[in-house]
């Protein structure tokens, strides 16, 4: 947080900017219809610079940081952005203590919807990454494995054989229990493969290969999607801002039309008037200075019921592709199910090749 003012060396309040005149191409001021002169506003401090703002945070990450390790705290602070650190994830929106105070007391704001929204999305996508992550690696370790296999050319296995394998494996490791638990295994693991089966025909899956390019089309789509929410999330949150200070602005107007009707200077009436509506004018000259710098220029209505339609577009179109993520995850579990399912088939395999190549040194 900064001072109103600037100190100079004295320790006397300073200007924050100054005011220049405009002149013509003869040097002379430009004077207004209004019979004002034509004036810019000029920065003395450099506190506005977005450039000075970063230089800023760095060094505040810095002194946090040295203070957190020599307290012997693990935890460091990045004053970096998510692109900026390679984190590919839906940034979530800034609260500002409104929301927060609102969300404390247990009232749910837009924006806090947004960002619970927004983790979630994170978390499923993170969830999906890691299991295809790990499939990914699962199927290269068995290509390299069988591509080492003295006694088996490096080919890919029909997976429809592997789960038969699988089936009788466990049929085998039931027959020590009961008759009435084996049937109810049986027909669990019956249904377990079928299912797997059902995916793989559905999908036209038969090889580690095959699965290997389903794996990547599967993380393709998820990247797919993620992209779309992060282009909606992003719009989204311009549309927050807009319909915010939109709002705002058209709520506050007629208290800052009333202040300019009065004279100009420091009158008492315009004081008063000023200081009774305090608040309202902040909130309309955010409201102002926001739209003239993101609206297109020359805009002269407000079109708050568009904005709101297109959020509530994308937000509809949020919840699908959330459903969407949650599609893929429940196809990523499937195919880690038949992982599980080819895994304990290979390895019920390995006994069975380690006895005939015993068997065929013997003789």
């Amino acid at each position: 947080m900064l001072t109103m003012r600037p100190l100079d060396e004295r320790g006397a309040w300073a200007a924050k900017s100054k005011k220049e005149y405009d002149l013509d191409e003869n040097g002379e001021r430009i004077r207004l219809p209004s019979g004002r002169y034509k004036t810019h506003k000029v920065d003395l401090t450099g506190w506005n610079d977005k450039g000075n703002a970063l230089l800023w945070r760095k060094a505040w990450a810095d002194i946090s940081n040295a203070y957190l390790e020599r307290a012997g705290h693990p935890e460091r602070i990045d004053y970096r952005s998510n692109a900026e650190r390679g984190i590919d994830e839906l940034p979530t929106v800034h609260m500002g203590v409104a929301a927060c105070q609102m969300e404390k007391k247990g009232i749910a704001t837009e924006k806090g919807e947004l960002n619970r929204n927004i983790r979630k999305a994170n978390r499923l996508i993170r969830e999906i990454r890691a299991q295809i992550g790990k499939l990914k690696e699962w199927i290269g370790e068995l290509f390299k494995a069988r591509e080492t296999a003295p006694e088996q050319p490096p080919q890919s296995p029909g997976l429809a054989n592997l789960l038969m394998k699988y089936l009788s494996v466990q049929r085998e490791k039931s027959r020590k229990y009961s008759q009435s638990w084996q049937r109810q295994h049986a027909a669990d693991e019956l249904k377990t493969v079928a299912k797997a089966v059902n995916y793989l025909s559905e999908h036209g899956i038969s090889t580690l290969a095959e699965l290997d390019a389903a794996l990547s089309s599967v993380s393709d789509q998820a990247d797919a999607i993620r992209e779309g929410m992060k282009t909606a999330e992003k719009r989204m949150k311009e549309l927050q801002k807009l319909i915010e200070y939109g709002k705002n602005y058209t709520e506050y107007k007629p208290i800052h039309d009333e202040l300019k009707k009065l004279k100009n200077g420091w009158t008492s009436k315009r004081d008063k008037y000023e200081e009774a509506h305090r608040a309202e004018l902040t909130l309309w000259n955010a409201a102002s200075r926001y739209l003239h710098a993101n609206l297109p220029k020359g805009t002269k209505t407000l079109p708050i019921s568009e904005w709101e339609k297109e959020y509530a577009t994308l937000s509809g179109q949020r919840t699908a592709e959330y459903t969407k993520l949650k599609e893929t995850r429940a196809e990523v579990a499937e195919l880690h199910n038949i992982r599980k399912c080819v895994d304990i088939a290979l390895k019920a395999d390995q006994p069975e090749q380690t006895r005939a190549k015993r068997h065929d040194l013997e003789r």
